[in-house]
């Protein structure tokens, strides 16, 4: 498993966002669009398949979207009317060209390019099959491993050798499928992941999140449904349901922190919800203060919410630099301080002599957390406090997010009072499990059939995680081992 960036330990990393287009004749400029405003759930590298009604055309790299697709010349080559693009953080495989999608295979059917995001969870049972069958693994992602799966398949057509694979894998996915004959949109039967279906001058889009719909004009039209394929042809849009309902469990973290506040997902306002989040949480941990100061940019619709409904004054206290890149510095215990004085810096005049409270969306390490905090005390707070969005992060996420090991998340070593002390505040609280749900508009998490899935905060996993068999059994034997110390 891989770790989270040294200056932004305190929060998981995004996973990955997928774009298509079907039916329109700047499809790879769309895209790339699309691509951009998704940028923040991938900053590793982006890739674009086109098709121009004889051939594909791709373009693959690592870096940002604009790295990768600024030059208009690129664009220019990835001709036709329809196009899937991908922006990736990996969860699974290395930072490598190889790795970056969408992949691309010629088979038997023709061409396909098919784009990813989420997290298979028996990737490892299914590679060893494919490789004692023969297939060649181009790349370490778990994308590849569905790619095969299509091309085995003993059925005709295109969808329903998709059908096929999906059925023998496990875990969290949306995919958008790019074929010589029309674009697929898939989402994995719990809904786990997000993909939503637009319309653009009577052309069709998919996309992770409706901002990459504002983004190029076009008209939300719905979410695709858990277990839903989605397949757009010269003729028109076609509905699949193979898998029956079988419940939704909508990745409560998304409105949290992995979408963009602009976007509206399961047809809820993204930062509406955070600031309802933070209203919540202000009735449930009140503290006598004179600003609130939100940890820049996640914290800020929570702060907003819970400075209205403690009617205490809402201030940018922490002020982020955005020129920071991810790997400026190389981490060692001497740069990570550095690293974090380089992203955020103290707004003195609103901190100096006051009692603050500083919100932000989530701990996971703690090691930010501490810094900011120790920061804000050298501007000269009076009283520090902290309140944080979301439920304590104590398991790890297996469907697609990028989580430490168990033993390196801060929750699961310490109770919150343990957390205060490590972190130097006066006090620290998180929001209730149960007042998240009130948040996002339940009255309640419903313990028998979860509404969401919430496994990060509760260990209650919606799919059994194949591969990580032994880390679950590690982690259920530290947890055992660690009861004692919290």
């Amino acid at each position: 498993m891989l770790t989270t960036n040294p200056f932004d330990d305190d929060h998981l990393r995004e996973e990955c966002g997928v774009f298509g287009i079907y039916g329109h004749p700047e499809a790879a400029a769309l895209v790339a669009l699309g691509l951009h405003a998704l940028q923040h759930r991938g900053q590793e590298a982006a890739g674009i398949v086109s098709h121009d009604g004889g051939a594909f055309h791709n373009h693959r790299d690592l870096g940002h979207v604009e790295d990768c697709f600024g030059n208009e010349a690129i664009i220019r080559k990835l001709k036709g009317a329809a196009a899937v693009g991908h922006v990736r953080y990996s969860t699974t495989g290395e930072t490598l060209l190889r790795n970056v999608q969408p992949l691309f295979a010629e088979m038997e059917f023709g061409g396909l390019a098919l784009a990813h995001n989420g997290n298979l969870t028996n990737t490892n049972v299914l590679r060893r099959s494919l490789v004692k069958r023969g297939c060649l693994f181009q790349s370490t992602t778990d994308t590849e491993v569905i790619i095969h799966l299509i091309a085995i398949s003993l059925y005709t057509s295109v969808e329903d050798r998709l059908i096929d694979a999906l059925r023998q894998i496990e875990g969290a996915y949306s995919l958008t499928c790019l074929t010589k004959d029309g674009l697929m949109g898939v989402r994995d039967p719990l809904g786990i992941r997000p993909l939503v279906l637009g319309k653009l001058d009577g052309a069709w889009c998919l996309a992770s999140e409706t901002c990459a719909l504002d983004i190029i004009g076009a008209e939300f039209v719905r979410d695709v449904e858990p277990g839903e394929i989605v397949v757009i042809t010269a003729t028109g849009i076609r509905s699949l349901k193979p898998f029956g309902n079988m419940g939704r469990r909508f990745c409560i973290f998304e409105y949290i922190y992995f979408a963009r506040p602009d976007s509206i997902m399961e047809g809820t306002s993204v930062y509406e919800v955070r600031k309802r989040i933070g209203a919540q949480l202000a009735r449930e941990s009140a503290v006598e203060a004179d600003v609130i100061v939100p940890v820049p940019d996640s914290g800020v619709p929570a702060a907003i919410g819970y400075a209205s409904e403690a009617g205490i004054p809402f201030e940018l206290g922490i002020i982020r630099n955005h020129y920071v890149g991810r790997t400026f510095i190389q981490p060692t215990d001497r740069t990570r301080h550095v690293g974090v004085k380089m992203k955020h810096n103290p707004n003195r005049f609103y901190i100096e002599g006051k009692r603050v409270v500083l919100v932000d969306d989530s701990i996971v390490r703690g090691t930010t957390s501490r810094k900011i905090v120790e920061m804000v005390r050298q501007a000269g707070a009076k009283e520090v406090h902290m309140r944080i969005s979301s439920p304590p992060t104590n398991h790890c996420c297996y469907f697609g997010i990028d989580t430490p090991e168990r033993e390196k998340l801060l929750a699961a070593r310490y109770d919150v009072e343990g957390m205060a002390k490590l972190i130097g505040v006066d006090s620290l609280a998180f929001i209730s499990l149960d007042g998240l749900y009130k948040a996002v508009g339940e009255e309640a998490r419903d313990n028998q059939t979860p509404q969401y899935c919430d496994a990060c905060f509760t260990g209650d996993y919606p799919i059994s995680p194949t591969d990580y068999a032994d880390q679950l059994a590690a982690a259920k034997q530290f947890s055992f081992l660690n009861e004692g110390t919290k």
